[in-house]
């Protein structure tokens, strides 16, 4: 059995203030990082280096495209990775799915980043899309897996209900600190998830409400972070 923290956190390009993002990872201090909306123009390569150097990670999968990425801690070792363009629509922000397969304290999981659509047909078809991608990786891999990103659509929505179908879903099953992810300054909606094959066993899920740490939401970024703790079955 692995204890893993896992954080999802859409930084919005690092617009706001980049000290603030890397500022709140430090202190939550996760094992896996899946981000959505990570620097995709000019000099994004360097910039996604510098902010994985920041919060003390390595870039373990994410390409340019759609803005995804997955940032490991040093004790966590990256066996494989997958990168996936979902189906495209005409005007609408090309979407997809990045896949680690990590493996830590001899426990190996799969944890994949994604970031879906503002509209509900787009969304809903690119989780058919996802949920195969991640039942292949799951069979060639022989590993559980977790879903982290910004679904676009609060719990009870179709896309939503769909996930929850095949996981578990995160804060609902233990929920623990905040629900409530976006926006960062005046939340109202529970548009982040992390979901989790059944086998992983969740210990506390929410958004951090530690004082200290949660001045920072409001300046860092649109979204508020995302975190879950894990028990991870050998």
């Amino acid at each position: 059995m692995a204890a893993v923290r896992v954080q999802s956190y859409n930084v919005r390009s690092l617009r706001d203030d980049p000290a603030a993002v890397t500022r709140v990872v430090r202190a939550l201090a996760p094992d896996v990082l899946c981000l959505q909306e990570v620097p995709r123009f000019g000099a994004w390569r360097l910039r996604r280096r510098r902010l994985a150097n920041a919060c003390g990670m390595k870039i373990a999968a994410g390409r340019r495209a759609c803005g995804l990425a997955v940032l490991t801690a040093p004790r966590v070792r990256r066996e494989a990775r997958e990168f996936h363009l979902l189906t495209p629509d005409p005007d609408l922000h090309r979407r997809a799915l990045a896949i680690a397969v990590l493996e830590m304290d001899g426990t190996r999981l799969i944890v994949a980043s994604t970031h879906l659509d503002l509209k509900k047909g787009p969304r809903r078809r690119h989780v058919e899309e996802i949920l195969t991608h991640l039942d292949r990786a799951r069979t060639r891999y022989g590993a559980p897996v977790v879903l982290a990103g910004d679904i676009n659509e609060e719990p009870g929505g179709a896309s939503w209900t769909r996930l929850t179908e095949r996981f578990q879903d995160a804060y609902e099953t233990a929920p623990a600190g905040g629900e409530l992810t976006f926006s960062s300054r005046d939340p109202t909606r529970r548009i982040d998830g992390v979901f989790t094959d059944p086998a992983i066993r969740i210990k506390a899920a929410g958004v951090p409400a530690d004082e200290a740490i949660a001045r920072d939401y409001p300046t860092a970024t649109d979204h508020r972070p995302l975190t879950a703790d894990l028990d991870v079955p050998s």
